[in-house]
């Protein structure tokens, strides 16, 4: 993976094209471990890095049991002007069983090759987090370039790149888009265009937002045109909203339902939360006194999360949003998606990743700047002990959601946590555990320095945690750490 950034680096633009290309790198590696790598235009100016390394500097051999690391998600079929074939499909033709990518394809003419890949029986890996903000910063020109590329849907010929929110939506129009909606992705994305102008509609149909059926000069908006700025989203998805309930203690309940644009919905739920999350804490009777405050932004981080990486296809599901007095209870309908899995959500390894016919929307939340790029909210969620001094979330899937639980008290982590022997530490060492959990693992020093212990005490915690098979200790000497077990 770190190869494969280094290789990007060396990507030759194309000289006589006004508009960026994106700088991507490609390493080859066969069985034996030999390595040949390759970035966009080493060898011939505009040459896509896939091609050059599977069909430029290594087509006389046998590639079938080679794995592939690159930068960008491979181009699907449809990207390349014929005779030329996408990266996708060259990866297939050479049968490459593993594919690992650092940053998915948002491009909408070349989007959509993991999916081909694993209909094709390819396995699809991620490049791990931690790598991709390298990738994302280099790529920055090309990046703030592709909302302006045009995206137009009817050039695609392929399913793989297509989700059912491209659809035009039935019953609607422009008019059927919310004024308001439509003004903060213009102040959002700094455009110039005036509300309902001709500009403004060109903008959305190059992003696949409007479509022109036939010759008729009728705009209709996609589904997920509707979902994001639609007037009442909820007449063509009536999943789509967030229901939320605030529990004050002593039976106090309070419900609210944001079933705006989803690009409104954001700021609606912070506003909500920070009204309700105070009086939440101090009208409870059996929280404890020294729960800090919990910054409304997290939950708002969580929300988005929910809203652009859940499954619309699941018509009755609606995000549901629980503020208890000892926790927060975000769940998002359908279970990780893929390359993303339960566990790398558990551990904080989850990568950004929209489901196929979610990809507009993430495009649209990114380019407004109401989510970060890095990951699914992981850092996010991560700051959560260094910045605020407070436990760090707990991710469950419950058959239908995925759920994210946000503990407000020690009393609520014991609860939560899994596995049970958890349950054995003291409250001191839970907290302790919890924040190794967020780091991934620590020396014996820095857990001392960090919990202001003496050495003995912080010994013995980290030897109660591995005695539990919670931590694993590893190396010798001066270099022994702590490392977490995934469980």
């Amino acid at each position: 993976m770190e190869m494969a950034i280094q290789v990007m680096k060396d990507s030759i633009p194309e000289r006589h094209q006004e508009n960026p290309s994106p700088s991507v790198g490609a390493v080859l590696v066969f069985p034996d471990g030999e390595v040949s790598a390759a970035s966009r235009g080493q060898l011939r100016e505009g040459d896509h890095a896939e091609y050059t390394v599977l069909d430029k500097l290594n087509r006389h051999r046998d590639l079938s049991e080679c794995w592939l690391f690159a930068t960008l998600e491979p181009c699907a079929p449809g990207a390349r002007k014929f005779p030329k074939l996408s990266c996708a499909t060259r990866i297939v033709n050479a049968r490459i069983p593993k594919v690992w990518f650092g940053i998915q394809e948002l491009n909408s003419k070349a989007k959509g090759g993991k999916a081909y890949l694993e209909k094709m029986g390819i396995e699809v890996m991620p490049f791990d987090s931690d790598l991709l903000p390298e990738i994302r910063k280099f790529n920055k020109d090309f990046n703030d370039w592709v909302e302006e590329e045009e995206r137009r849907r009817q050039e695609q010929d392929t399913p793989a790149v297509e989700g059912f929110l491209s659809k035009t939506a039935e019953h609607a129009d422009v008019d059927s888009l919310s004024s308001e909606a439509l003004a903060a992705y213009i102040e959002r994305t700094g455009k110039k265009y005036a509300p309902g102008s001709k500009e403004l509609f060109r903008d959305l149909m190059q992003k696949g937002l409007l479509i022109q059926t036939g010759d008729a000069p009728t705009l209709i908006p996609s589904g997920d045109a509707i979902l994001l700025f639609g007037r009442n989203p909820r007449d063509q998805f009536p999943q789509a909203s967030v229901k939320a309930k605030v529990d004050y203690g002593a039976g106090d309940i309070d419900t609210q339902s944001f079933d705006d644009a989803l690009v409104l919905v954001p700021d609606q739920v912070e506003q909500w939360l920070r009204k309700v999350i105070p009086e939440s804490l101090d009208r409870s009777n059996f929280i404890r006194e020294k729960t800090p405050h919990f910054p409304p932004e997290i939950i708002r981080e969580a929300v988005i999360n929910a809203l652009v990486h859940r499954d619309y296809s699941l018509a009755g599901a609606k995000i549901q949003l629980e503020i208890h007095p000892d926790r927060i209870i975000v769940k998002s309908p359908g279970a990780p998606y893929s390359p993303n899995s339960l566990e790398k959500l558990q551990n904080f390894t989850a990568v950004s990743y929209a489901r196929n016919e979610n990809t507009n929307i993430a495009y649209i939340f990114n380019i407004m700047r109401l989510m970060e790029e890095t990951g699914v909210g992981m850092d996010t969620f991560r700051s959560l002990r260094e910045k605020y001094q407070l436990p760090l979330p707990v991710i469950t899937y419950d058959g239908l959601n995925t759920v994210f639980t946000f503990p407000r008290s020690v009393d609520a982590i014991r609860d939560l946590v899994q596995p049970v022997d958890q349950a054995k530490l003291k409250d001191e060492e839970l907290l302790g555990y919890d924040y190794i959990k967020s780091v991934g693992k620590i020396t014996r020093k820095e857990y001392q320095i960090h919990f202001k212990l003496d050495q003995k005490m912080a010994e013995r915690h980290l030897s109660k945690m591995v005695s539990l098979g919670l931590l694993e200790r590893k190396g010798a000497g001066p270099g022994t750490y702590y490392e977490v077990i995934a469980t």
